[in-house]
């Protein structure tokens, strides 16, 4: 009898050990399933996580990639979405890739992500696209690819690039029409050096707040406005808080789909194809949506009380024409130029 008990006792620990390897986190494989006497497949799960809401741009694009990659793996990886920020801020997040604990994370191209892979502070330069499609001749193409290689180089795997969008001022009361009206508001910056230029050339005062506490520091008035594009503004509800945008369309933003290396490389040949297939899928659809809905949110903005004005984009572009020279020991000339003659 002691011998069954001890017995019972060893078997009951190992179950209990078995289920909690399960649990485990991001990256980790466990049972599929399969016919009797078959070795059963192994289920992958990614971790991803991202600081947007449920209806930011961040998240209609890792739904898609969800969708995307569960269907061509037949369901044997999947992929588990933390939005809001329940993983950290963008900083923690890149961090967490970094350093294995997060499989996967979408990072704003020119905020905490530039601190890591200084060349993506380039999307950061004001006026430096003419319209969406420069934007994807751009990503699409030999720079785009180039500027994935650099993140490579960090310590994790670079896998596509996904859209915020061109960025727009917004402030609680100051209709922005001028420069000129920019001169001494408080305006939340991204945490990368050429958002601080970019607002001290226009006579603001930069203020860094993380995307996460972005809404909380405007209701409170910690800033006066901030900038992001009409679809950021609408999925993060900023327009209960300002009630004043300006369409200068000062910059374009690309979000970064990273993978960490140890998730990566955890990945046979096929699997890998299915993930760079997904996020290609997810671009294009995003890129999409986001394009249809961009009217309709405009008119919705104006609907919640929102004054729409069109500024004088030149003389934005004027005022902030020196914030390239100030980058040049982090953005290559070379790189601008390129750039700029791809919109030939």
């Amino acid at each position: 009898m002691r011998k069954f008990k001890l017995l019972t006792g060893i078997l009951s620990t190992t179950l209990v050990l078995t289920a909690l390897a399960g649990c485990s986190g991001g990256g980790s494989s466990e049972p599929a399933g399969g016919q009797a006497g078959e070795q059963p497949a192994q289920t992958i799960q990614i971790k991803l996580a991202h600081t947007g809401s449920e209806t930011h741009q961040y998240h209609i694009g890792a739904e898609i990639f969800k969708k995307e990659l569960e269907s061509l793996s037949n369901n044997t990886i999947k992929v588990n979405i933390h939005p809001n920020a329940t993983l950290g801020n963008e900083k923690d997040a890149v961090e967490g890739v970094m350093n294995g604990i997060i499989d996967m994370s979408v990072q704003a191209a020119e905020s905490s992500f530039a601190n890591v892979v200084p060349e993506m502070n380039v999307f950061g330069i004001p006026f430096l696209f003419k319209d969406s499609d420069h934007v994807y001749k751009v990503l699409d193409g030999d720079i785009g690819k180039s500027l994935l290689q650099k993140a490579d180089e960090k310590g994790m795997k670079a896998l596509g690039f996904w859209e915020v969008g061109f960025r727009n001022m917004t402030t609680k009361s100051t209709p922005i029409n001028t420069p000129a009206d920019m001169k001494g508001l408080k305006v939340r910056v991204q945490p990368a050096p050429v958002w601080q230029e970019f607002m001290k050339s226009l006579g603001a005062n930069p203020t860094p707040v993380e995307f996460n506490e972005l809404y909380s520091a405007l209701e409170q008035g910690t800033v006066d406005g901030q900038e992001n594009p009409i679809a950021t503004i609408m999925s993060m509800k900023f327009y209960e808080v300002q009630k004043q945008l300006a369409l200068t369309a000062h910059t374009y933003t690309p979000a970064v789909v990273i993978m960490s290396n140890k998730a990566y490389n955890s990945l046979n040949d096929e699997q890998k194809q299915w993930v760079a297939e997904a996020v290609q899928k997810a671009a294009q659809e995003q890129r999409k949506i986001l394009s249809d809905k961009e009217a309709q949110s405009i008119e919705e903005l104006k609907q919640h009380g929102v004054n729409i004005t069109e500024p004088d984009r030149a003389a934005f572009a004027e005022a902030t024409s020196g914030v390239a020279k100030v980058l040049a020991d982090k953005v290559p000339q070379e790189l601008i130029d390129q750039i700029k003659a791809a919109a030939e």
